[in-house]
């Protein structure tokens, strides 16, 4: 099998995890694959992946190969491979556009971003540098709320002829217009928002179809997750929410027996714990009715470290993507987003998500 060539907006603790688990898996291809949900795809090993290109803004990452730049501050994701190869991709300086929040600033160095002062790009010159790159593949790990940066990259992706996988909530997949776009130009793209290994949606999403399944009438919910790492300090900035929640959201709305009324579901990040870094911490409520109207209610709490989380369903969707392209396959890859993405361009039961995924990935 040939190599999956990748490029990465935004070198953050996404990234990190991202990287290191391509070098991880692909060190020893014999070595068990705990943590893994599928080993190969269409022949394709995390080890196949390659970094091609990286875009950021921080000083600390632009001119870097990228194995550097992973580990360059506010990154702080857990290292759980610390000897990555070279990968001969370097970090260049991106548009800033909407991908910096000016409270983020405020803020000590360590935890946010230094601004680099080189020159920002325009789209000829970002398109340049893919097409120079042989990347087949760009993935988003931009910060939440980036809506002009993300159409900017996607816009790039398109004129440079990539697959796109959509990691945050600015709706681009779920997008007719974009998803269009995507098929007229013969490229698949999957998104949007991933949907973490066994992250708080995910868990919300099973436990209520489970209330669903088992005849309990679901009548109120929230979900409250706090964290350390930049993601949640950039959402300090509730003007940049708006997408998230309402992704997250919907995700667990999709799978309710009926729809809450908005006052009965809060979904959506609460709050910075500067010291918590990149673990996350989730508390979930729920309180239904079951046989006789009798009331019961669960509580969950759930820790994960948050990176790690996400890049284990990103190293799927990136090989996903890359099948795609081999088929000649165009738009929203409709499986593979459901399974992946909290905000896919249509939603599916997680059991049957999983089933269209499966059939995507082994179509005889």
């Amino acid at each position: 099998m040939g190599k999956i060539r990748i490029a990465i907006v935004g070198i953050g603790n996404c990234a990190s995890a991202l990287v290191q688990g391509i070098n991880y898996y692909g060190n020893d291809p014999s070595k068990h694959p705990v943590g893994l949900m599928h080993k190969h795809i269409g022949g394709y090993s995390p080890g196949d992946i390659e970094v091609a290109v990286g875009f950021d803004i921080d000083q600390r990452k632009v001119g870097h190969d990228v194995s550097e730049a992973i580990f360059a501050p506010p990154n702080c994701t857990r290292v759980f491979c610390p000897e990555i190869r070279p990968t001969g991709a370097m970090v260049h300086m991106g548009p800033v556009l909407d991908g910096l929040s000016e409270h983020m600033l405020k803020y000590d160095p360590q935890r946010t971003f230094v601004p680099s002062s080189a020159p920002q790009p325009d789209k000829d010159q970002v398109v340049r540098l893919l097409r120079e790159s042989q990347a087949e593949i760009m993935l988003n790990y931009l910060p939440v709320g980036s809506e002009k940066a993300t159409c900017f990259y996607a816009e790039c992706a398109l004129e440079a002829g990539l697959a796109f996988v959509n990691n945050i909530p600015v709706f681009i997949a779920s997008d007719l217009d974009w998803a269009q776009r995507f098929e007229q130009r013969g490229l698949p793209i999957i998104g949007d928002d991933i949907k973490s290994q066994v992250g708080a949606t995910i868990t919300h999403r099973v436990l209520t179809d489970l209330f669903r399944k088992r005849g309990v009438k679901l009548e109120r919910t929230y979900q409250l997750n706090t964290g350390g790492n930049t993601d949640f300090l950039n959402m300090l900035n509730h003007h940049r929410l708006a997408s998230k929640k309402l992704s997250k959201t919907e995700a667990v709305q999709a799978v309710c027996a009926s729809r809450l009324a908005d006052e009965n579901i809060h979904i959506g990040p609460s709050d910075y714990v500067a010291w918590q870094n990149d673990n996350k911490v989730c508390f979930i409520r729920m309180e239904g009715k079951l046989f006789g109207d009798v009331p019961m209610e669960i509580e969950l709490r759930l820790s994960v470290e948050d990176s790690p989380n996400s890049a284990g369903v990103a190293i799927d969707a990136i090989r996903c993507a890359k099948l795609a392209l081999e088929r000649g396959l165009r738009g929203a890859l409709e499986g593979p987003s459901a399974y992946f993405c909290k905000h896919p361009p249509r939603q599916f039961n997680d059991e049957e998500a999983w089933r269209l995924t499966e059939a995507f990935i082994n179509p005889d």
